[in-house]
């Protein structure tokens, strides 16, 4: 019995020590090394101060801001100790009013473009994290924050034109708007 006990004694050790220690050590090491920022969260900071991370979405609700994607977390919206989606359905009515609610914000919150408003600015995502939004509907508040901020349309619409990120390597993917980073490049305006 000690002869078939001890090789899977030994080797339940020996993949312990391989698999539990080794290796994550080893990945952990190789991602600080050459990926940091990613490692640690993609954490973003202004002024020496941390705001965010470019990875989790923010709850803008200003005029002044780009607004992100509207999340179902809770209690608060983008809380990521809690992701997670509303679970509603399309023919659920509490979906169908919080859409028309959103939309009546929207509307309501400024100027807006003529036409459908983009989809991904009145539906929650499936994580409630979610930190981009389309360039459409980053184009769709164009309008909006320029009256507030009082600058040019063509001045923020180009902005925003900076901040598409295409899909990786031109096919994974759609072209998306990082909410936070361009937000903080308005500040910089």
């Amino acid at each position: 019995m000690s002869k078939t006990i001890r090789p899977a004694v030994v080797l339940f050790a020996a993949l312990t020590i391989l698999t539990g220690l080794l290796y994550p050590l080893l990945m952990t090491g190789a991602a600080q090394l050459l990926f940091p920022s990613q490692a640690n969260g993609s954490l973003v900071q202004k002024d020496g101060k941390l705001i965010g991370s470019s990875l989790i979405g923010q709850n803008f609700s200003d005029n002044r801001y780009f607004w992100s994607r509207p999340s179902a977390t809770s209690p608060q919206p983008n809380n990521a100790a809690n992701s997670g989606a509303s679970n509603l359905g399309p023919t659920n009515s509490a979906l169908t009013d919080a859409i028309k609610a959103r939309i009546d914000a929207l509307k309501a919150a400024g100027p807006v473009p003529a036409g459908a408003v983009p989809v991904d600015l009145v539906t929650a995502s499936a994580s409630g994290l979610d930190p981009d939004i389309s360039p459409a509907a980053a184009f769709y508040q164009v309008l909006r924050v320029a009256a507030v901020r009082k600058l040019p349309a063509e001045k923020v619409q180009a902005l925003v034109e900076r901040h598409i990120t295409p899909p990786q390597w031109g096919f994974l993917g759609e072209a998306r708007v990082n909410v936070l980073q361009l937000n903080l490049d308005l500040d910089r305006l």
